[in-house]
């Protein structure tokens, strides 16, 4: 058996004047989540998109359970069991869960569409994933996170075996994005491989088990995560030590054009008062961290 469930080996994929990848890498073992990172425009999307079959590659190999694939397609992807989770999701609001579920794959019988099967079969799928929601809600009526739970559980329905999120927690807040995390490790231990795309770098302590990081289009590193931390992968995604994450910024701010005085609305807003200026990024904080005391102070940054 494999050591890898996927293999991609000196990757290059070129569009017209600019080379997106160049000799790039990617290991994915059974039953693990791959941190893949990096800054925008590093070659991230271009590479997952080449491994799920919607762009060809120029150059390299790619194995799935160490069995070469040539010109794969996104149909062959899908027989193989891969399937991206992109950021936007892709839902017909109008739909059920279950008729998104099984869009394009609609369970018939007599040559007559079966609601009935298709609500019994997601049922099973989501109380697999200790998911609650109705198989007969119609999507456009659930939050954005129980939507890409049915995202989720649409990949499951076509027995995907490698996953590939692109930024997930992007509009979740910070309990729908625990409960994904619980998902996620859940299907690690079902053996299911994970490739999971985050800016977001504090995540990754729940749930990777290792990283690979691209710079520029170009391989940097893959490395269990347990050997590194966050300012060591920051370093890797920009190609230098960042000494300073959110360095002040010395300028002439301009004329004011914004002023709130003793502004009070109900018991959480009692005596506010601030002025903004052309040229200035300002966030409000408390100035004493007590449920008593809510007059508020501002932090100002200048623009570069």
């Amino acid at each position: 058996m494999a050591e890898y469930i996927v293999e991609m080996k000196n990757i290059s994929k070129q569009f017209p004047g600019v080379k997106a990848l160049d000799d790039v890498q990617l290991n994915l073992k059974k039953g693990e989540v791959l941190a893949f990172l990096g800054e925008n425009g590093a070659g991230k999307s271009t590479l997952v998109k080449i491994l799920s079959g919607i762009y060809k590659k120029d150059a390299g190999v790619i194995k799935i359970d160490g069995k070469v694939i040539d010109n794969m397609t996104h149909k062959m992807a899908e027989r193989l069991g891969i399937t991206i989770i992109h950021q936007e999701l892709n839902m017909c609001s109008h739909l059920t869960v279950a008729q998104n579920i099984f869009l394009g794959r609609e369970i018939c019988k007599a040559s007559v569409l079966s609601n009935l099967e298709m609500n019994k079969a997601t049922k099973v799928i989501l109380e697999q994933l200790n998911i609650d929601l109705d198989p007969d809600t119609r999507v456009g009526d659930l939050p954005v996170s129980k939507q890409q739970m049915v995202e989720i559980a649409k990949a499951l329905s076509t027995n995907a075996r490698i996953l590939i999120m692109d930024e997930p927690t992007s509009a979740l807040s910070g309990a729908e994005t625990k409960e994904l995390f619980r998902i996620i490790n859940q299907l690690k231990s079902e053996g299911r491989a994970i490739i999971y795309i985050s800016h977001r770098l504090d995540e990754l302590q729940y749930i990777s088990d290792r990283v690979l990081i691209l710079r520029d289009g170009l391989f940097v590193v893959e490395k269990d995560f347990a050997d590194t931390n966050i300012d060591e992968i920051v370093s890797y995604m920009v190609g230098r030590e960042i000494k300073e994450k959110f360095p002040r910024v010395e300028c002439e701010v301009g004329e004011k054009i914004f002023e709130v005085e003793n502004i009070n609305a109900g018991p959480l807003v009692r005596d506010i008062s601030f002025a903004l200026y052309e040229g200035e990024i300002h966030r409000h904080r408390r100035t004493d961290g007590s449920r008593k005391n809510r007059n508020h102070a501002g932090d100002f940054w200048c623009r570069q």
